[in-house]
């Protein structure tokens, strides 16, 4: 049995949408990182001018830095909301 009920899931999937907003990407780096859909991702997230990823996949995004992009791990982006509170 999982940790959250489908309700949860659902109602923060409603959230999720109700906050997103549809974001046209303008900026062709690529290739830029080793996999094409990392590539995407960074794409987005400059784009969109966030300050930071959140993903296991530390490895696969190294050099989003000199685009002003940090990496977190989910532990370490909790740990950070945490300070912040």
């Amino acid at each position: 049995m999982g940790l959250f009920t489908q309700e949860d899931i659902d109602s923060f999937l409603d959230y999720v949408c109700q906050v997103a907003h549809r974001q046209s990407i303008f900026f062709l780096w690529r290739p830029c990182l080793s996999d094409a859909k990392d590539d995407m991702i960074l794409e987005l997230a400059v784009a969109a001018g966030c300050e930071a990823i959140v993903t296991h996949n530390q490895r696969d995004f190294v050099g989003t830095d000199r685009f002003g992009v940090r990496i977190h791990t989910p532990k370490e982006f909790l740990r950070l909301l945490e300070e912040h509170e």
